[in-house]
């Protein structure tokens, strides 16, 4: 099956993207909206888009309704990503689901984002049968926000440490972190 991906109009392009983006850049989030972002697959640059972050059954992942996008070819690619809500960022790796798995995690989004999303699922809703959503299923990537791995998470600790000296000084960030 080749790649499926449905590119957005110039509204949501242009206008309702960039507002989601500003408002949760702000520190509003909409709907459970973050700023994904996530280094490109060929320039190592960090690269930004508006996402809706789904918690079901105590886990939380990102769909992608449009399909085979940037952001999800950057993500396989990296492995790693942050997602963004005003000054705070947490850094996530992502956990591509089988097109089994799927199934519960399509119909919770489609019930949250329907009203939003919805034309790009066919039709399927989420009261549709398990057998019509396994059947989108291969359409729409979705990956399981998960820790990123703790001694990656130490050796980053650790290069910012390095970094956030300032002549032999600590910076201001560094003493609130040390304080009990």
């Amino acid at each position: 099956m080749p790649d499926y991906y449905r590119a957005p109009g110039w509204f949501t392009r242009h206008v309702f993207n960039q507002l989601v983006a500003f408002l949760t850049r702000q520190g509003i989030s909409v709907l459970g909206s973050r700023v994904l972002a996530v280094k490109g697959r060929t320039s190592g640059q960090w690269r930004t888009t508006p996402v809706n972050l789904l918690t079901h059954d105590g886990r939380r992942y990102l769909v992608a309704p449009r399909g085979e996008t940037q952001w999800v070819r950057n993500l396989r690619a990296a492995g790693t990503g942050e997602l963004r809500v005003g000054r705070r960022s947490e850094s996530f790796r992502g956990r591509e689901l089988a097109d089994d798995e799927k199934v519960p995690v399509l119909r919770a989004y489609l019930r949250r984002w329907k009203a939003e999303v919805g034309v790009f699922f066919e039709g399927t809703g989420p009261d549709s049968s398990d057998d019509q959503i396994r059947a989108i299923a291969p359409r729409h990537p979705a990956f399981e926000v998960l820790p990123v791995d703790l001694r990656v998470r130490a050796s980053r600790e650790a290069r910012l440490r390095q970094h956030s000296r300032v002549d032999g000084h600590e910076t201001l960030g560094q003493r609130r972190q040390q304080r009990p």
